[in-house]
């Protein structure tokens, strides 16, 4: 449901309905509820707890849930391993990157290109040996505009910045043309001006696929300027712009408060 009633509704790519999730007696999801649309921008904010990370595991199939709907394009997630939920187009960066130090920017967008369908595949390291056609150099340079790090395409990965280096896996990941983009915390540790690149890097993904953003920075969560589903003990506790869920009491109470 678009709060832009001129808009027409896109049907949503991620669903998740009555999701519940429980580790030795504990609820980390409690009947969890939420869908994502098509190109949408979506941030996860709540307490250390809620749920958050918990969430993305189902999706990606690293968790499976004791009960609930998970489905992606029409897909049951709950029925894929992580391998086979990549594959249909779901991708994941974590809080820390994980990158190639001794190679450059540059080869380490290629290794992480996508393989030609229906091909063997590319094994890490000996595509270095090939040549890229032209198409995929293309690919490679146009990621590299888009995360801001053209300047620095032949450095290794080793010397970059902390922000340098996770916009680099965001580069990485969109070299798989994921169709749906889940970033944990991307600006921990970050300078302001890394932070501020940062969310208009992710606001310029999104739209050409959903990403789902979850942070703690709330300043950061206002730049990214998308809809806010906030969790609480495993369940949706409000959701809206960032101004409603940071008015709303519950809110307010059990994790804005603190």
């Amino acid at each position: 449901m678009s709060e832009q009633a001129s808009a027409p509704a896109r049907e949503p790519i991620l669903y998740l309905d009555g999701v519940t999730v429980t580790f030795d007696g504990f609820r980390a999801l409690d009947e969890l509820s939420l869908f994502v649309e098509q190109g949408e921008l979506r941030t996860i904010i709540g307490p250390n707890g809620a749920g958050k990370t918990t969430m993305m595991d189902v999706i990606t199939g690293k968790t499976r849930p004791d009960t609930g709907t998970v489905r992606f394009k029409q897909r049951d997630l709950t029925r894929l391993d992580e391998a086979a939920i990549a594959n249909l187009g779901i991708g994941r960066k974590f809080q820390k990157p994980t990158v190639f130090d001794a190679l450059s920017v540059f080869e380490n967008l290629e290794l992480a290109l996508k393989p030609i369908s229906g091909g063997a595949g590319r094994r890490p390291f000996t595509v270095l040996l090939a040549r890229l056609d032209g198409a995929q150099r293309d690919r490679v340079e146009e990621v590299l505009t888009l995360i801001g790090l053209t300047a620095r395409a032949h450095a290794a990965a080793g010397t970059l910045s902390h922000g340098q280096r996770q916009w680099l896996e965001i580069g990485m990941l969109l070299m798989q043309d994921p169709e749906l983009l889940l970033v944990d915390e991307p600006v921990a540790g970050m300078t302001d001006q890394e932070t501020e690149h940062t969310a208009a890097l992710l606001v310029r993904i999104a739209g050409a696929r959903s990403v789902v953003v979850v942070e703690h920075d709330l300043e950061f969560v206002r730049a990214l300027g998308s809809k806010v589903t906030v969790l609480c003990e495993g369940t949706m506790l409000s959701e809206g712009s960032i101004d409603h869920v940071q008015n709303d009491p519950r809110v307010i109470e059990v994790y804005l408060g603190r």
